[in-house]
């Protein structure tokens, strides 16, 4: 059985997940104004993450027998000063939902919830790829800034990125 205090904490994850969401689709929709196709869509596919991510804590609060309880979302931003701008906030971002996952495994690791911390693993790895990869934007987008071209290359290279999905929602009927 689920404590209440981590049902509580999974719940507001689930919001901040889909908030999480919220943003990126903010950022993908703001990068695509300002032309920028490619970077549209490496947010995008970060919305669809974010989105399978509460996805996977739904499911989980579900086979626990715990009801999932969906929160209002709050609004997000509508426009950045530019795409490293985006990635920049992507990174803080990315900082802040970690702590969040870390706050989980500490509680779940507090009322000895091992199949709550073997759930939580999969979100600690993600986060420290979610980091990763907001790192390497902003190395990639700061090489290339104020070169036209090579902004025209990068946005090129993300528009072949794709969403793949999550193994945890990949195994279930999801």
């Amino acid at each position: 059985m689920i404590s209440q205090k981590l049902h509580n904490a999974i719940n507001a994850q689930i919001n901040a997940e889909l908030w999480s969401a919220y943003l990126y689709l903010a950022m993908s929709l703001d990068a695509e104004a300002k032309g920028y196709k490619g970077f549209a869509n490496w947010f995008y596919i970060q919305f669809q993450e974010e989105q399978a991510h509460a996805r996977i804590f739904m499911n989980y609060l579900n086979s626990r027998d715990a009801k999932v309880e969906l929160l209002p979302i709050e609004g997000v931003p509508a426009s950045w000063d530019s795409v490293l701008d985006m990635y920049r906030h992507t990174l803080e971002h990315e900082k802040k939902v970690t702590s969040l996952i870390n706050n989980l495994a500490a509680i779940a690791d507090e009322d000895r919830d091992f199949a709550s911390i073997n759930r939580l693993v999969w979100f600690i790895d993600e986060q420290v790829e979610e980091e990763e990869s907001a790192r390497d934007m902003i190395a990639a987008v700061e090489a290339v800034e104020g070169n036209k071209y090579g902004m025209y290359m990068l946005d090129k290279e993300q528009a072949a990125r794709v969403y793949n999905v999550p193994s945890p929602l990949a195994t279930s009927a999801e």
